[in-house]
């Protein structure tokens, strides 16, 4: 009796585990939507980002909505790759306020936080950690998001550890964001959540 007990406890347990969900499938845009005019679009199975003629922010936000998660994704910076992974966003038109883990050129503190009109910078990486950045090539980064708690991870190295109320206070979209100024094309793949 004690033996069956345990070994559905067990099978609860391991059902009971959230396991990673793609969000994006390769072949379309299908779950998110776009703001702004600059381009997304899937290409070989990747989702690429660069600016438009009006060369203003962009965004790609799903269409549902996150609280506490893990998200991990690749990016690859082709050209100026300055971008951004965004949580618990709210959007209005092209107006995306919520908090971004930072995916830049070296040098400009991917994996820190930045509160879109707001705060700004939250947090930025230590500089002895900018190296983890690898140019010219893909990078992964991990977004651990619960209640008041935000760690990046790029690469493997862990970027920054955040506490903050206002973060842990509402759920919202994950975004992807292309900046303004023109000139800029990145590429993402292999984007998956995971509930906590």
């Amino acid at each position: 009796m004690k033996t069956t007990t345990l070994v559905i406890l067990l099978l609860v347990s391991t059902l009971s585990i959230a396991q990673p969900v793609s969000i994006f499938n390769g072949k379309d845009l299908s779950g998110w939507r776009v703001h702004g005019t600059e381009r997304w679009y899937v290409e070989k199975g990747e989702l690429v980002c660069e600016s438009g003629p009006d060369k203003q922010y962009g965004y790609l936000s799903t269409e549902g909505e996150y609280k506490n998660f893990e998200l991990t994704l690749e990016f690859f910076q082709e050209s100026n790759g300055n971008s951004g992974v965004f949580f618990h966003s709210q959007v209005e038109g092209t107006k995306v306020s919520g908090w971004q883990a930072e995916v830049a050129p070296l040098g400009h503190h991917s994996g820190g936080i930045y509160e879109s009109y707001g705060r700004g910078w939250l947090i930025q990486p230590d500089p002895s950690k900018e190296a983890a950045l690898k140019v010219g090539e893909w990078n992964t980064m991990k977004v651990y998001v619960n209640e008041n708690t935000v760690v990046t991870w790029l690469n493997g190295t862990e970027m920054i550890r955040l506490t903050d109320a206002k973060i842990g206070s509402i759920p919202g979209r994950i975004a992807l964001q292309i900046h303004d100024g023109g000139g800029v094309r990145v590429r993402w793949r292999n984007l998956a959540i995971k509930s906590i």
